[in-house]
């Protein structure tokens, strides 16, 4: 069989009327594909923005404010870690974790469990523990996007921050959120509470 026949055979296979149907039904498959993915990864990145974050009431009224007062907001060298940089992992599959973890968070805005100020306060103290456990769970992985024991400079840490880090790198059983509670955000009412 030559190359031109062979290439015949394929048109003439590729030409029938089941078989083009098919193709066409595959073709209309990957252009959805690619709509839906790239929607959806542009829903994704809409949902990791600051302005979507403070966009309920709950959040731009409570953390936010409280946000704004801190080193993470407003800093000497100008950089500035924003809710999504602190609160949504970078690598996607920890990032698709968390955006559906988030859904508990949705929930508890359309229910209106934290939706005027005594009910946030009321509520702060689980919902931070269950972001503590979750930092702790993975390492602090969002902190170490920006901060990294192999990049500090101990020579410019005060003397209690190098014996802290020290002691936390030679360990390596403590992570950023062991110390570092309330560093963004007002610490919720702890007494009454232990090993936190």
């Amino acid at each position: 069989m030559t190359k031109e026949s062979k290439i015949k055979s394929l048109w003439q296979y590729l030409r029938s009327p089941s078989k083009a149907a098919l193709w066409f039904i595959l073709a209309i498959g990957f252009a959805g594909g690619i709509i839906f993915w790239g929607g959806f990864n542009t829903a994704l990145e809409v949902t990791n923005t600051e302005e979507f974050c403070i966009g309920c009431h709950e959040m731009e009224a409570n953390v936010y404010e409280e946000y704004k007062e801190t080193i993470h907001y407003s800093n000497r060298s100008g950089v500035r870690a924003t809710c999504p940089d602190c609160h949504v992992p970078k690598k996607w599959t920890h990032k698709i974790v968390r955006k559906i973890a988030a859904s508990k968070e949705v929930w508890g805005k359309l229910t209106g469990l934290i939706n005027t100020r005594e009910k946030f306060v009321d509520h702060r103290l689980s919902m931070a523990k269950r972001e503590w456990q979750r930092m702790k769970d993975n390492d602090s992985l969002e902190c170490r996007n920006c901060h990294n024991f192999e990049y500090m400079d101990f020579s410019e840490q005060g003397n209690r921050s190098v014996k802290m880090h020290s002691s936390a790198l030679a360990s390596g059983e403590k992570t950023c959120i062991d110390c570092h509670k309330g560093i963004a955000h007002q610490l919720p009412d702890m007494k009454d509470v232990e090993n936190w």
